[in-house]
């Protein structure tokens, strides 16, 4: 049985930035939140879009091409194939939508590569 989810709850529930947490599932797609602070790694999705919905501060998507400014309520669709380096200046909380199988690290494999996502108690 589904339960509604508060974000500000789910949130509340981790604090490790850069390690998805899965808050739902539906049609074989992952919606996933993630805190996220500092700069990621550049890395792409060869086979899957990925939604980055800001839910708190500002994120930058850096593109190869330009950046692009997230603020809260707002949200973009990175295409497959498309290089991408998330930037956080500050604590960012986001909600990130992707096929089940995606992994947050994408073509490259390091210590931020989460295979395992824990799930968040409702």
């Amino acid at each position: 049985m589904n339960d509604k989810v508060n974000l500000e709850q789910a949130f509340s529930q981790f604090s490790e930035y850069w390690s998805p947490q899965v808050a739902a599932e539906l049609n074989g797609q992952h919606v996933r939140l993630a805190k996220l602070k500092g700069e990621f790694v550049w890395h792409a999705h060869e086979n899957e879009d990925e939604m980055f919905l800001v839910i708190r501060g500002e994120l930058t998507l850096r593109l190869r091409d330009r950046d692009v400014k997230l603020n809260a309520g707002e949200f973009f669709v990175v295409p497959r194939g498309v290089e991408h380096l998330p930037i956080a200046l500050e604590e960012v909380c986001v909600l990130v939508f992707e096929p089940a199988e995606t992994l947050n690290t994408g073509n490259v494999r390091n210590e931020r590569t989460r295979t395992d996502l824990e799930r968040l108690d409702r």
